[in-house]
């Protein structure tokens, strides 16, 4: 694992753990049913910062692989608004409990999620290698 790699893993991927190891936490010090041990919200977040993190990497990077950067960020995009929905309608099962499959839900997200660590894992490693290749140069 290269630098970048290490970086992304310990200012991202930890950051937008955050959310899901405060509840962990939480749960684990209160009473049984007290709180769910793990809430899509916090999943959504946690996808969130992947996505938004690439398309920030991305920007930065330099004017080299114009078509792949394009398609990362339309990619980052793309699960940002498919978060944002999943969001959305976990805000409707609070008002209107019967009327949203939190299960499903639930697992949405979390397919979601492990897409966007392995999609931001490929992103990160690839500008890492570009990195190193314009720095052999």
């Amino acid at each position: 694992m290269g630098n970048k790699e290490i970086k992304w893993l310990m200012y991202t991927v930890l950051v937008g753990l955050i959310p899901i190891i405060c509840r962990i936490l939480v749960w684990g010090v209160t009473q049984a049913g007290a709180i769910n041990m793990l809430a899509a919200s916090d999943v959504i977040a946690f996808g969130l910062v992947l996505h938004i993190s690439n398309i920030n990497e991305i920007e930065h990077l330099g004017n080299s692989n114009q078509s792949w950067k394009t398609v990362q960020n339309g990619i980052s995009i793309l699960f940002i608004a498919s978060y944002s929905v999943l969001f959305t309608l976990t805000m409707l099962n609070e008002s209107v409990a019967a009327f949203i499959d939190l299960k499903m839900i639930n697992k949405c997200v979390m397919g979601l999620a492990a897409i966007s660590f392995l999609i931001s894992l490929s992103v990160f490693h690839r500008i890492s290698t570009i990195q190193k290749l314009e720095a052999n140069k």
